[in-house]
């Protein structure tokens, strides 16, 4: 009996002296992303990262141990809300981590609050939630789907493009692009074409339309497959001789080993380019290469980083995960060294950070992204304004 009560004397010490380490033993990350299909490649680059970050980290996140659960959403919103259901009602996961398509992310968005689930966005970044539905339990370690595609509008100014003809897919992100580069390109817009996703795949119809209306420019985005497909295409019409193509989001580490020379000359922006050199990002590079044998895309940056983000506030919070205030706001602070130098967020949790123009060189018998120049340093998104953060 002294025995039993000794031992529950010491184990109410514990909780008395540190009350999360009582109560959390393990940290379960939810993982939601596309690991089927074309768009696998984007799914398994996301996980390799993490899995990096992990390494790096010594599998562990804040100290504790970690269990991750990998869900596939196979690009479809109705699946993506039943993982996220699963991950949150069954798996009872404290963070969820992931998301490429921003559609998704909106139909699974509801769960997620209403659950105050943690969760990190690696990629999709769906308008909405920079603004009208941001939420204190919701981050990104990606960008808003405008900023990308509204540096290659300025960029496009400083070449001289006077008129553009638009190409993208008929969903949240695809709107969204297409407005990006509208809102701060100068010239005049002679086209908009937007096509069905994610079956379409043959482009012949909106490339002849963009051949008659004899733009200076054609801008077009298309992740994946996609945008593999659109790119041979836009070559085989003959247009990249006759018309310069400008894209985000279409030319990456996972498109390049495809398409080789096509891509050459073909100009895009991004937060993130493999050859930044602060020595966070040299190190995930090297060790993605000679763990996985290929290059990390943006995808799997802004996922790594996603991996440090919820580590650092682990540390603060000394791995409490029920005082969602103190984690919220531990997570606020990203106080970790990003891949891509600097990191802060906004009012909305979107980051605010530069965006680079970045191209496709050849190197020897490899082809290779390079940041070519800083189209724009420190940019918040647009939409932080209307974004109403309770403190």
């Amino acid at each position: 009996m002294k025995r039993t009560l000794l031992a529950a004397c010491a184990i109410a010490a514990i909780v008395a002296a540190d009350p999360a380490a009582a109560q959390q033993k393990t940290i379960k990350i939810g993982l939601i992303s596309t690991f089927s299909g074309p768009p696998a490649a984007i799914g398994n680059d996301m996980r390799n990262s993490f899995e990096l970050a992990l390494d790096h980290l010594g599998r562990k996140l804040g100290g504790l141990p970690v269990e991750v659960i990998y869900e596939d959403d196979q690009t479809k919103p109705d699946v993506g809300v039943q993982k996220t259901q699963k991950l949150i009602e069954s798996d009872k996961v404290d963070f969820v981590v992931g998301y490429i398509w921003s559609n998704v992310l909106l139909a699974s968005l509801k769960p997620l609050v209403d659950s105050k689930t943690m969760t990190v966005v690696t990629n999709a970044g769906a308008s909405q939630i920079a603004g009208e539905q941001c939420s204190p339990y919701v981050f990104s370690t990606s960008w808003n789907n405008d900023q990308t595609p509204q540096a290659v509008g300025l960029y496009m100014n400083q070449k001289g493009v006077k008129t553009a003809f638009l190409i993208g897919p008929n969903y949240a992100a695809g709107k969204d692009m297409l407005e990006g580069v509208a809102a701060t390109f100068k010239g005049q817009i002679i086209g908009r074409e937007l096509t069905r996703w994610p079956d379409q795949l043959d482009f012949s119809a909106e490339l002849s339309k963009a051949r008659a209306a004899k733009p200076d420019a054609i801008f077009a985005f298309y992740p994946g497959g996609a945008g593999v497909q659109f790119v041979t295409q836009y070559a085989q019409s003959g247009l990249k001789g006759q018309i310069p193509l400008y894209t985000a989001f279409t030319i990456d580490e996972l498109s390049i080993p495809r398409l080789k020379d096509l891509a050459v000359g073909i100009p895009g922006a991004q937060e993130w380019v493999n050859d930044l050199p602060n020595a966070e990002n040299k190190k995930f590079v090297a060790d993605y290469k000679a763990k996985y044998k290929l290059a990390p895309s943006f995808y799997g940056a802004q996922t790594y980083d996603a991996a440090y983000l919820i580590d650092s506030a682990l540390k603060a919070t000394k791995g409490d995960t029920a005082n969602k205030d103190a984690l919220r706001k531990a997570m606020e602070k990203a106080d970790f060294k990003s891949v891509r130098g600097g990191f802060k967020f906004g009012p909305n949790h979107i980051p605010i950070q530069n965006f680079y123009l970045q191209d496709v060189v050849k190197d020897g018998d490899d082809y290779r992204l390079k940041t070519v120049a800083t189209i724009v340093e420190n940019d918040q998104d647009k939409h932080h304004d209307k974004c109403k953060m309770p403190n």
